[in-house]
């Protein structure tokens, strides 16, 4: 029998405990062994919940035990995370987590301690929720050199979109309705900014090329001043906006980036909505492929939370986590990678405006809509951003032109000629 402690018993805690619970069988099978929680630890009690009998509220309670082998901390946050994960490592004990925070800043120090103690630090819950990706990079993947990781990392952001094309709704009208469905916290800058997104990203990168990328470092941008006339106008060229956490390897080379994006029918992600996440991977030999699920939620989270577990229990006293360098890997600053926007234009002279944007980008196609007067959009030529923001300073310049409402990545996107 292999005794674990729970950190934690909120939303994923709690689902920790159920799913351990309710298919206790089938996960010992699994196991090859009895998996029994001794612990949860919880600065709170639970009166009439069968939990109560197993919390504690000292960390050092479950630190000293010996007979602890395995940790789950689903507790979110870097402190006191780090230091009760950190401390639970240097004792010999295996840590699985959730936390896409904890991950993206120490990961790179705590897989080197389980390294060295010859233990496990697990993470499968930190970037897809129930959606299997480190796994796959880890083991399934490792003949393949990765060129691309992009993905549709936030069911929040991604569910909110969706209503947005499909209901013709505004930025507010549809937070307010995820928050009341619970998909949306109340303060949800985590999500709608991009934050969230870009410790999933820089995790990922991290994997893929074996060293530390900051999160700090990927550019961020997220869905705020996505509004439903940039939806319309996305919708008459027979494209959608996505929020994409996109990264791209070559040798030595590595960028990130985190934003709103214009993707076609032939992407695969454009297909993915609602609260669904989506993975793209491409390598060298496999080609591409896409992990597909619920990326957040509280059984999906502790499902994978639960087969970390599984697997820590099925691996006591051997490695199987391949390590990341704490050696930073630095990251092409965004202004040098190539990119075609849409950018849409506010005039006061039509023809003279249209005349701005051919001399200046060399562009005439132009888009319009029946709802909005005095502007059109148009779709750049590809350049790299620092090339096409300096065009659109020009362009605001010009006498015709009297604002740049909104500007949004367009992938792959070649004006007709």
């Amino acid at each position: 029998m292999t005794e674990i402690a729970i950190l934690g018993y909120g939303t994923v805690g709690s689902g920790v405990y159920e799913v351990l619970k309710t298919n206790r069988d089938s996960i010992d099978k699994n196991a090859n062994d009895e998996i029994r929680i001794k612990y949860v630890l919880d600065l709170r009690d639970f009166p009439g919940d069968s939990v109560q009998e197993v919390i504690v509220h000292d960390f050092d309670v479950i630190l000293n035990d010996d007979d602890i082998k395995v940790i789950a901390e689903v507790m979110g946050g870097v402190e006191p995370a780090y230091t009760f994960v950190k401390s639970a490592l240097l004792r010999g004990k295996s840590v699985v987590t959730s936390n896409k925070e904890l991950v993206a800043k120490h990961g790179a120090e705590l897989l080197s301690i389980a390294k060295e103690k010859n233990i496990n630090f697990l993470f499968e819950a930190s970037v897809g929720g129930g959606i299997p990706i480190i796994r796959p990079l880890n083991q399934s993947l490792t003949a393949d050199e990765i060129y691309e990781i992009t993905g549709i990392l936030n069911g929040t952001t991604n569910y909110m979109l969706t209503k947005m094309t499909k209901d013709g709704l505004d930025y507010d009208e549809i937070l307010k309705d995820a928050q009341d469905k619970g998909y949306a916290e109340r303060n949800p800058a985590a999500d709608v900014e991009g934050f969230d997104t870009c410790r999933k990203i820089a995790i990922l990168v991290s994997l893929a090329v074996g060293k530390q990328v900051d999160f700090e470092d990927i550019y961020t941008e997220g869905i705020t001043n996505i509004g439903k006339d940039d939806i319309e106008y996305v919708k008459k060229i027979g494209k959608s906006i996505k929020l994409l956490a996109t990264s791209k390897i070559d040798g030595g080379k590595v960028w990130a980036r985190v934003s709103p994006v214009i993707i076609g029918e032939e992407n695969p992600l454009s297909m993915v909505n609602d609260v669904f996440n989506a993975i793209l991977v491409k390598g060298n030999v496999i080609g591409d492929v896409m992990f597909y699920g619920k990326g957040a939620g509280k059984l999906p989270t502790a499902s994978a939370v639960v087969a970390d577990i599984v697997d820590a229990v099925k691996h006591l006293g051997r490695n199987i986590m391949t390590s990341w360098s704490t050696e930073k890997q630095n990251i092409i600053d965004i202004d040098n990678v190539e990119v075609s926007k849409f950018i849409r234009v506010e005039y006061n002279d039509k023809e003279k405006a249209v005349f701005a944007v051919k001399k200046i980008f060399g562009v005439s196609k132009i888009i319009e809509l029946d709802s909005i007067s005095s502007e059109f959009a148009f779709i750049s030529n590809a350049d790299v951003e620092k090339a096409i923001n300096e065009q659109i300073d020009d362009l605001l310049n010009s006498e015709a032109v009297l604002n740049i409402p909104n500007t949004i990545r367009v992938e792959n996107y070649s004006n007709p000629t």
